[in-house]
């Protein structure tokens, strides 16, 4: 990490969210309250933006949740994240599902 995004980033959320990762995808885990809330946000953006054929770029995507859902609406979604771990599950989640993100 560069010395700017140092500044711009709070290591300890960081380094807290990276210890989590490999929960990310468990409905019953830390990222519960994710899980719960994530059709309603869903829904609301999609009511919002009409997701289908949107370029949506998902800052602090995490794990994925919302990036899957969005493109699941064929949004054209870009997840990124600090965290590495988070995205290398985001990345096998994605192996799993067959999403494209």
């Amino acid at each position: 990490m560069t010395e700017t995004a140092n500044r711009n980033a709070d290591q300890a959320e960081l380094d807290k969210f990276s210890e989590l990762a490999h929960r990310w995808w468990d409905p019953e885990s830390e990222f519960k309250p994710l899980h719960d809330i994530n059709p309603l946000r869903l829904d609301w953006i999609d009511r919002i933006a009409g997701l289908a054929g949107q370029e949506v770029l998902d800052v602090g995507c995490g794990g994925g949740i919302l990036a899957e859902s969005m493109a699941a609406r064929r949004a054209k979604v870009t997840g990124i994240d600090l965290s590495d771990k988070a995205l290398s599950v985001a990345r096998l989640h994605l192996l799993e599902t067959g999403q494209k993100v």
